[in-house]
């Protein structure tokens, strides 16, 4: 499908299971690299603008690239009353997370960075989730079961509590997964 990309490597700068199933969903031949960073945002960025950033951050670790490389980074924000949910660190924070997030809508920002060496870009996108009212008892089981130690604002849509608790979602589902499927394929057949 992407015959423009033929003699280019794609790497893809993520250790996420979700992100590698959802980039071989495109068709696209990827190998995985992750070279650490500091996830350090400075402390006056509004938090619309944290996705971004850190996906740039995440790219710019890769150093000089290879004239025939092209590396895409990622990056995935919950946002709820203009507050940054980041990853929870112990269940009782994930708890505070998803009580906050019950009942109410939040946005969910991911961006992605794809650069070579000639060229770079960050897209970006949105999506608006609305979960219904969630039981402390459903809130606890769902952390204790699936241990969302790993994903911004303690949940993966794609697990027992999307299924139960989100009623309303406006913009991309995969956006929420935390790789906008969609502009990574508007992105990759310009290349």
């Amino acid at each position: 499908m992407f015959s423009n990309l033929n003699g280019k490597k794609i790497i893809l700068g993520s250790n996420s299971p979700r992100r590698q199933e959802l980039l071989k969903g495109l068709e696209v031949d990827f190998e995985v690299k992750v070279n650490p960073v500091d996830e350090i945002v400075p402390v006056d960025l509004k938090p619309e603008y944290v996705a971004a950033y850190l996906s740039k951050l995440k790219s710019e670790a890769f150093g000089s690239l290879e004239e025939n490389v092209i590396v895409i980074t990622s990056d995935t924000v919950v946002i709820e009353k203009n507050h940054l949910l980041g990853k929870p660190e112990t269940e009782q924070e994930a708890f505070d997370m998803l009580k906050s997030l019950s009942g109410a809508t939040h946005s969910v920002m991911t961006a992605v960075t794809l650069r070579s060496t000639n060229k770079q870009i960050t897209v970006e996108d949105e999506t608006l989730v609305t979960f219904r009212f969630l039981e402390e008892e459903e809130i606890w089981h769902y952390i204790h079961t699936y241990k969302p130690f790993d994903k911004a604002g303690a949940y993966g849509i794609q697990e027992w509590i999307g299924f139960m608790g989100v009623t309303r979602i406006e913009g991309s589902y995969y956006n929420v997964m935390g790789f906008p499927l969609h502009l990574i394929y508007e992105q990759l057949k310009k290349w």
